[in-house]
């Protein structure tokens, strides 16, 4: 079986753009870099998930309803088995080399990708927006070392959706009230999310 080939830039790009913890909302600092084909290339996922020198570029796409927000579990047969049980208000995943003709493309053909990502996991609505908000990163964790996320807020009309993998189960739309009682069952990424509710939903 062939191995899967994901999308990286190298850890000394984001350090050149500028290092931080959490969540940035300086969209226009570095995406555009990250998503220049003379800085981004792919590599094999099984080297890519322990070398802290690459940084794996995730779409992390919260869909929303109104007030609510998405949350699921992620299964056991979630592709990061280090991320199993936990909560998620994020959905989406490693870009392949599948998607390589995005790369060359414009900023709407990379939010296409990012929706035919999110379409394999969850059944939705057409949404009313699609928008990227910021990044996060997070390297307190052996996970977060090697990923960075981009953040996007996709907005639906009526909080309805199926899941359409095996590796999600339990989708329903909280309320934040809701995800903050609970933040301690969510993943890393999420809680940097809930964190900057606000900033990210343009509260």
């Amino acid at each position: 079986m062939k191995e899967e080939m994901i999308l990286v830039v190298r850890r000394a790009l984001f350090d050149s753009l500028g290092t931080f913890q959490g969540f940035s909302s300086s969209v226009d600092r570095y995406l555009p870099a990250l998503l220049d084909r003379e800085n981004n290339f792919f590599a094999p996922r099984s080297s890519a998930e322990t070398d802290p020198s690459l940084k794996q570029i995730i779409p992390y796409a919260l869909i929303v309803a109104g007030t609510q927000i998405l949350r699921y579990r992620r299964g056991k047969n979630s592709g990061e088995q280090r991320l199993v049980a936990k909560y998620s208000i994020g959905i989406g995943g490693h870009m392949n080399d599948q998607d390589e003709g995005l790369f060359a493309l414009d900023h709407q053909a990379y939010l296409a990708g990012v929706q035919r990502e999110i379409d394999e996991e969850v059944q939705i609505a057409a949404p009313r927006s699609h928008r990227i908000v910021g990044l996060i990163n997070d390297d307190s964790t052996e996970v977060g070392q090697v990923h960075l996320g981009v953040v996007h807020v996709v907005e639906l009309a009526a909080p309805e959706a199926v899941k359409r993998e095996s590796a999600i189960t339990q989708v329903e739309f909280l309320a934040p009230a809701q995800l903050r009682a609970e933040s301690d069952l969510l993943e890393g990424w999420s809680r940097i999310c809930l964190d900057n509710l606000g900033e990210i939903l343009g509260e």
